[in-house]
């Protein structure tokens, strides 16, 4: 996904918080290139250090467009849901694939191919740039 960087907070001992902004959303998240990288244009992988759990961080979306956006401390993601069938789900939010675990209780079965919104916490989600 192209995102366009900007500075939040730089913490000496771990990664930055930036600003990110895309064609589908903006929300404040980690950083993890380098901190000279951040105020510009990248294509970024996110990373979510948190589990699927239906009907308690993951539900059916009341509208089929991708994006993501904050809530108080929860970053929402919306986007197709894919189960792997290997404990794993990924999300396309706007062409962009987040890799999660699930978590208990699972999306049923009939959720695969269907829009959900997956809210997470803040520090859990991050972006790293990468080249294409």
């Amino acid at each position: 996904m192209l995102v366009r960087t900007e500075a939040v907070r730089q913490v000496p001992s771990g990664p930055a918080t930036v600003r990110v902004r895309s064609a589908v959303g903006t929300a404040v998240v980690l950083w993890h290139g380098a901190p000279e990288e951040v105020g510009h244009e990248h294509h970024v992988e996110w990373t979510v250090d948190e589990d699927i759990a239906w009907a308690q961080n993951t539900w059916p979306a009341a509208s089929a467009t991708p994006g993501f956006r904050e809530d108080g401390d929860r970053i929402v993601f919306r986007g197709r849901l894919g189960l792997t069938g290997d404990g794993m789900a990924l999300l396309d939010v706007g062409g962009a694939p987040l890799l999660f675990e699930l978590g208990v209780p699972p999306p049923p079965d009939s959720a695969g191919a269907t829009w959900v919104e997956v809210r997470v916490g803040r520090e859990s989600v991050g972006v790293w740039p990468c080249r294409l």
